[in-house]
């Protein structure tokens, strides 16, 4: 078993740390995609929740910020891919 150096010693020399993995490639779109999706269906459920007096509407309000984050998301992943 190779020898692994100890928290101090990698904290005081950082050339003895093993180099950083390369970034995965992700389809941001697709992450936020599914974020939204995720609000919306927790939206409709607080929406039921709310319609039959069991919880107030501070959850839809929460589930529509979530979707309305989740667009301004989408905008700026399309930006930011016209630039790259």
């Amino acid at each position: 078993m190779a020898h692994r150096p100890g928290v101090i010693a990698l904290l005081t020399h950082p050339e003895l740390r093993r180099p950083l993995p390369p970034p995965l490639e992700v389809d941001l779109r697709r992450v936020i995609l599914l974020g939204i999706l995720a609000f919306a269906v927790a939206g409709v459920v607080c929406g039921v929740l709310a319609a039959t007096g069991t919880t107030g509407a501070r959850g839809v309000a929460v589930c529509v910020v979530g979707v309305a984050l989740g667009g301004l998301g989408l905008l700026w992943v399309r930006r930011r891919g016209q630039r790259g």
